[in-house]
């Protein structure tokens, strides 16, 4: 690995991995323990749309995704409480409109999208150093965030309608909460790509959870794994020519599997 990080991407790749880390497990634990899985995954998918428009505008995609993704969060939301549409039905349409809205846009493009699949499976490789300032800024946003907001977090978490009863705002801070998880998807679309975000959203929070039931832990631990499943995964595809992000995700996989194995009295009750 120190032979690896002569090359000036390799160290870009790093710190782009240890940013990521951060971010994936601070809000993974709450998407898992909150169990909207889905709900990421829609996020992620929906804010492909702001791929598209970035390359239709001819300016860094990244830079749309963010506020693409943030309205998508905040559709996903306010459609399923503002209308009869069920949430998994809001995040199905929604998820779709961003894929279509984005590949019509990518197609409307006069000329080529060379990297397009870097941003539909991730290429850590290519982050460039104004990406990874990107990236220090949303993890700096996020972690502020959390600490300014963990108990009430903590509370819409386990029980949104106890929350809403003795007077937590639950609703305009679960929709900071999927805000939240739209800057991740940000940071981890040029690790993993839009179509492996919810494994590193999910993969080390529920290995965090098996070693222990307290959040501020669960969300320390599972920093670390991502930490080391990124690390781990790039080192490997370094290795053995092999693509980053799928990598990345297949080694969470494997240690998810193991750590399965193991008995664990940590888990949360409902």
């Amino acid at each position: 690995m120190i032979t690896a990080l002569e090359y000036g991407f390799m160290v870009n790749a790093l710190a782009a991995s240890l940013l990521a880390a951060i971010a994936c497990g601070i809000v993974g634990v709450y998407v898992v323990v909150k169990r909207i899985v889905f709900i990421s995954g829609g996020i992620s998918h929906a804010s492909f749309g702001g791929i598209g428009l970035g390359y239709f505008l001819g300016i860094e995609p990244v830079l749309c995704v963010i506020p693409f993704g943030i309205a998508s969060a905040l559709a996903i939301g306010e459609v399923s409480r503002r209308t009869r549409l069920s949430e998994d039905s809001a995040i199905g349409i929604l998820w779709a409109m961003g894929m279509a809205l984005g590949i019509m846009l990518i197609a409307l493009t006069p000329g080529y999208a060379p990297d397009l699949l870097s941003y539909l499976f991730g290429n850590i490789l290519m982050v460039s150093r104004s990406t990874l300032w990107v990236m220090l800024a949303l993890d700096v946003i996020i972690v502020t965030v959390v600490c300014l907001l963990y108990k009430e977090f903590l509370a819409i978490t386990f029980d949104e309608e106890f929350a809403t009863v003795i007077g937590i705002p639950a609703h305009k801070l679960y929709l900071v909460l999927l805000c939240l998880i739209a800057l991740t998807v940000v940071m981890l679309i040029r690790v993993v790509g839009v179509i492996l975000v919810i494994a590193l959203l999910t993969i080390p929070a529920s290995v965090s959870r098996r070693f222990t039931n307290d959040m501020r832990k669960m969300m320390g631990i599972s920093i670390i794994f991502a930490a080391l499943f990124a690390i781990t995964g790039l080192y490997l595809s370094y290795l053995f020519d092999l693509p980053s992000g799928s990598t990345i995700v297949l080694v969470s996989g494997v240690v998810f599997l193991l750590t399965s194995l193991i008995p664990s009295g940590h888990n949360f009750k409902y």
